[in-house]
């Protein structure tokens, strides 16, 4: 089985957006790699040593979402105008569910809806920017 795990890269915020997926999506908190626990000549740690590294939380059945902070000497990240993460649910109840928590805070772009398709869909920018896609199959078989 081949997953799509989605990492997201923050300026300085990784900690609080994960906690904030967690708290969401459910399960347990996650653990935080700090730049701090790898001490190297390449400039990382001092300014950088609290920020994350690497965070990883399970979500579903085998997906992963992954994120770091950028370290001071790399690019700044620009958030939420080059992918989405999709969810895939198992219910309307979920999609509403998370739908509802994720766009709280952030912006309804496309309310959960039966989509042309003939799923039940929605999208939305969260409070960090990011942007999701969620959809449930209704005739799952």
């Amino acid at each position: 089985m081949t997953a799509i795990n989605p990492y997201l890269t923050f300026n300085g915020n990784c900690e609080e957006a994960f906690n904030f997926y967690v708290s969401v999506l459910g399960g347990q908190p996650p653990t935080f790699v700090r730049f701090d626990a790898f001490h190297s000549e390449d400039g990382l740690g001092g300014s950088d040593s609290e920020k994350i590294m690497h965070v990883a939380i399970p979500i579903g059945d085998g997906s992963v979402l992954m994120g770091s902070d950028t370290a001071d000497a790399m690019v700044s990240a620009v958030f939420g105008t080059n992918f989405s993460i999709s969810l895939q649910v198992d219910s309307q109840a979920d999609a509403d569910r998370f739908y509802s928590g994720l766009s709280a805070g952030g912006k309804a772009t496309m309310p959960m809806n039966l989509a042309p398709w003939g799923d039940y869909f929605g999208m939305l920018v969260d409070q960090f920017g990011i942007q999701w896609m969620i959809n449930h199959v209704q005739n799952q078989q």
